[in-house]
């Protein structure tokens, strides 16, 4: 017969929370009653209902002073202005390319915010336009830095520096 070896399991050394800003993580469902006390107020995940404090979404508790928020396990892109992102072209349009960055809308890159081919700065001619799809198109990975964000939360898109533009 072969010989059998076994490993019977150890107790394990209990770790303190390692969270970090020294508050500990606490997860909650939608409906899970977050505190009964009154004296929080109420932030973006949670609803005040029989003077109950409860979660809208799913996820972490953070608590700042007396402000109660739930920040949401899962969530969309919320773009600022200058973060760096990859994103992949959807769609060439006119003067622009869609990109898509996981964000709520498409974000939108301007052929006036790329450097074109050769990295002199010049004028956007029709010809530039009719040779958008030459420069990127659909299904090429771009990285960009957040130019502006529009009123209804899309995002604006350049790669006006040599560290940006299509990845390869």
């Amino acid at each position: 017969m072969a010989a059998i070896s076994m490993r019977l399991p150890v107790v394990r050394k209990v770790v303190g929370p390692s969270a970090p800003r020294g508050g500990e993580k606490h997860l909650v469902a939608p409906g899970d009653t977050i505190t009964t006390d009154t004296g929080y107020m109420r932030g973006h995940g949670t609803y005040v209902e029989d003077e109950k404090l409860i979660a809208s979404v799913a996820g972490t508790v953070e608590r700042v002073n007396k402000l109660v928020c739930v920040k949401a396990l899962k969530t969309r892109y919320n773009g600022e202005v200058g973060d760096i992102v990859v994103g992949r072209i959807t769609e060439v349009q006119q003067k622009r390319w869609k990109v898509e960055t996981n964000s709520r809308l498409d974000s939108v890159l301007l052929l006036s915010s790329v450097n074109l081919p050769g990295g002199e700065l010049r004028r956007r001619s029709a010809e530039d336009e009719l040779a958008m799809r030459d420069y990127l198109q659909e299904g090429d990975l771009i990285s960009a830095e957040v130019q502006s964000i529009f009123s209804d939360g899309a995002v604006s898109l350049h790669t006006r520096s040599l560290k940006y533009g299509k990845v390869s």
